[in-house]
């Protein structure tokens, strides 16, 4: 089995969708027939999704990993929240706009 869909709900998808782009993704403005417009990228083999949030719905409270060149960490440092060590490894913890905790590990 692999993952290979990952839809993410965004109270503003622009502003979602700058912050993803800070970790070097680069989204393509999509539409399914008579669907709502949004943005899609490929991560690997697995696309990343972003919609807009139907309203009175809330965000879920969903955790994500990302493995990123290091240089996404500077362009992260004022979204993050905290970082801690794993396996040798320094794991560095940021928000996105929608107040999802993204974990960012070096490559």
């Amino acid at each position: 089995m692999q993952l290979n869909l990952l839809v993410l709900r965004c109270k503003n998808i622009e502003i979602t969708k700058a912050f993803y782009e800070k970790l070097d993704l680069t989204f393509i403005k999509e539409k399914h027939g008579k669907g709502v417009e949004h943005y899609a990228t490929y991560i690997g083999d697995m696309v990343l999704e972003l919609y807009p949030l139907k309203e009175g719905r809330v965000v879920e409270e969903s955790r994500l990993g990302f493995s990123v060149e290091k240089s996404c960490f500077e362009n992260m440092k004022k979204y993050m929240i905290s970082s801690y060590e794993f396996n040798a490894r320094c794991i560095v913890v940021v928000q996105d706009p929608d107040g999802r905790k993204i974990e960012l590990v070096e490559r």
